[in-house]
């Protein structure tokens, strides 16, 4: 074996070892706190401090043992490798219905990310999270398939009645859905200041995701394209993310047009 995979073996091979690395990377500890922290016994503490000494990864102050610089390295980049293993557990599993085609969109943007996702025998935990969003967000802005269910689109409606600040660009397709939904009530509500309808012929992935800013956070609602299932609800509050998707609306909206802009709105009144 290759000698960086050796010691890379050698450490994750035992829960004791990455134990007593955490522990120590909080502060100098002895080592009756070291077999507390970890419940490694007594001969297996001993095999792991001689072993950790000979790598240099700690040295001993009487009682005290602390990491050395060298073994300061490791913990934390151990530490970092296995939250970004973490991350990808979470991420995989919704990977298939993120805009990652969509340019800048990267992995980086979404590692500090909340995952709703239905459940064996309750398949509402997207749906509920983003209304969560809808019904406690004093501005919204979006684009795509975020509003396709029901159980949103009451309480985004209500929301909007009741003087949400929300910018929304749909694919015509989705529009025309919204007025099957409820004519009526969408016609009411487009005629209000605070909802600013745009048309866009061309949105990318509209068939698979819609990606909806909050005042401080950012979803991505993930639809299977071939039922039309919403998999999952993915979002963030990330600084990063926020910035991405800033950017990427305004370039949409920038080649969207006004839903009142010629002769949609009259078209729409005609519909039925």
């Amino acid at each position: 074996m290759d000698a960086t995979l050796d010691d890379i073996g050698f450490l994750v091979g035992s829960d004791h070892r990455i134990g007593v690395l955490d522990t120590l990377l909080e502060g100098a500890c002895d080592r009756d706190d070291l077999r507390a922290a970890t419940g490694a016994s007594s001969p297996t503490m001993g095999r792991i401090l001689t072993d950790f000494q000979d790598r240099h990864w700690i040295e001993r102050d009487g009682r005290q043992y602390q990491l050395t610089g060298l073994g300061t390295f490791v913990a934390t980049r151990f530490e970092a490798f296995r939250t970004a293993m973490a991350q990808q557990r979470r991420l995989r599993e919704v990977w298939s219905w993120l805009p990652h085609e969509i340019e800048g969109f990267s992995v980086e943007l979404v590692t500090d990310v909340a995952v709703s996702q239905p459940g064996p025998g309750y398949p509402y935990a997207p749906v509920e999270r983003l209304t969560e969003f809808i019904t406690t967000t004093e501005t919204m802005r979006g684009f795509g398939m975020a509003l396709l269910k029901s159980g949103n689109l009451e309480p985004f409606f209500d929301r909007i009645l009741d003087g949400l600040a929300c910018e929304y660009i749909y694919p015509p397709a989705v529009f025309e859905g919204l007025l099957e939904w409820d004519e009526q009530l969408v016609l009411d509500a487009v005629r209000r200041d605070n909802y600013t309808v745009l048309l866009h012929d061309g949105l990318p992935l509209d068939q698979r995701c819609g990606i909806c800013l909050f005042d401080d956070s950012v979803s991505i609602c993930c639809y299977n394209p071939e039922t039309g299932a919403l998999q999952s609800l993915v979002d963030t509050e990330s600084d990063a993310m926020q910035t991405w998707a800033t950017t990427h609306y305004e370039a949409l909206r920038a080649e969207a047009r006004p839903l009142d802009d010629a002769a949609d709105l009259r078209s729409s009144d005609s519909v039925h």
